[in-house]
């Protein structure tokens, strides 16, 4: 496992070092608050080893139709993604190094699985049947309430659910956090696009726009972090001239109501691919901070982790890598 420096964040081979306490496993603040660490990370078809069995029995062919089924893994999954003891304990040493406090998790099966890469955290994950869920990795000692699911982001069961979490429930240090993963196929084109997956994922975005509106309203400190499957760097308006949905950013960070403005924390980050054999250009990953929790950054804070060269090789670890940062919440 190494980190790979960011060069806009001089401290960060520092803060990459530092140890979090144990207690409420946070750092403590010179002020006396709360540094907390939070991250998002795609674990790629997450499932334990008993349940990948029984499921690859049962694989689902190219371009068959699963019917009635809920739980099942395509064949080229079953093929390629079967996890060995040894590729989960890699994927527990990036965990370790990533160090952090709670980690929105995508495509994970739930708790029995993510145990195997965060045998020290709680979970909350979403009720769906399928075995690509969303959820949260919490470290032990942190209080936390898991809040129904966003069953609205699903689209009606087509698509998945958001996890809703809340940290520090009924303390002054309560802050809301959504773990996402949004329709893919359109990382780079407009939301107007003919596409079929844009064209879900346009159905997706006001969904979503619709909770960051409700936290910000009730005077919330939220962030939104997941696998959004779309690169935020892109300009222009958010809707057309006919009023059609075009630009995903420009749409959800319209600053309505009050405390709606968003900061994008690797926006101005260099984009690193999590090893030498990728080549992506820009992150789809994001941790999308709301207004009040953004200026409780901790500044030059930004973690991208990367991979072990060996183990990116060897071991069958991820298509994505963890992306995060550390704010620090007032006692």
């Amino acid at each position: 496992m190494r980190y790979t420096p960011i060069p806009s964040a001089p401290l960060l081979s520092l803060l990459f070092t530092l140890t979090l306490c144990s207690g409420e496993a946070n750092a403590k603040s010179d002020t006396g608050g709360t540094t907390l660490r939070m991250a998002t990370w795609n674990l790629e078809w997450l499932i334990a080893p008993r349940e990948f069995r029984e499921l690859t029995a049962t694989c689902l062919p190219r371009n068959a139709s699963p019917g009635n089924r809920a739980r099942y893994i395509p064949c080229n999954v079953a093929d390629e993604l079967q996890r060995s003891e040894a590729d989960f304990r890699a994927l527990r040493k990036v965990a370790n190094d990533l160090d952090a406090d709670v980690i929105a998790l995508q495509e994970v099966d739930g708790p029995v699985a993510a145990r195997k890469v965060f045998p020290k955290h709680d979970f909350c994950f979403t009720k769906r049947p399928g075995v690509q869920n969303n959820g949260f990795a919490i470290r032990k000692g942190i209080p936390f309430r898991c809040a129904p699911d966003v069953e609205s982001l699903s689209l009606g069961g087509r698509v998945r659910s958001g996890s809703h979490l809340v940290l520090y429930p009924d303390d002054r240090r309560e802050i809301h956090l959504l773990s996402v993963h949004l329709k893919a196929g359109c990382p780079r084109r407009p939301l107007d696009d003919p596409r079929r997956d844009c064209a879900t994922l346009a159905k997706q975005v006001p969904l979503l726009e619709a909770w960051i509106d409700e936290q910000a309203a009730a005077g919330r400190k939220f962030a939104i972090l997941g696998d959004f499957n779309h690169d935020f760097s892109t300009r222009g308006p958010a809707r057309t001239d006919d009023g059609t949905l075009r630009n995903f950013w420009a749409e959800i960070d319209d600053g309505e109501p009050t405390g709606a403005r968003l900061v994008n924390v690797s926006s101005g980050e260099r984009f690193v691919n999590c090893s030498a054999g990728q080549n992506y250009g820009s992150y789809i990953d994001h941790v999308v901070l709301g207004e009040t929790l953004a200026a409780l950054r901790v500044p030059g804070s930004f973690i991208r982790t990367t991979f072990d060269e060996g183990d990116a090789l060897k071991r069958k670890l991820s298509d994505h890598c963890p992306v995060g940062i550390e704010v620090s919440l007032p006692r």
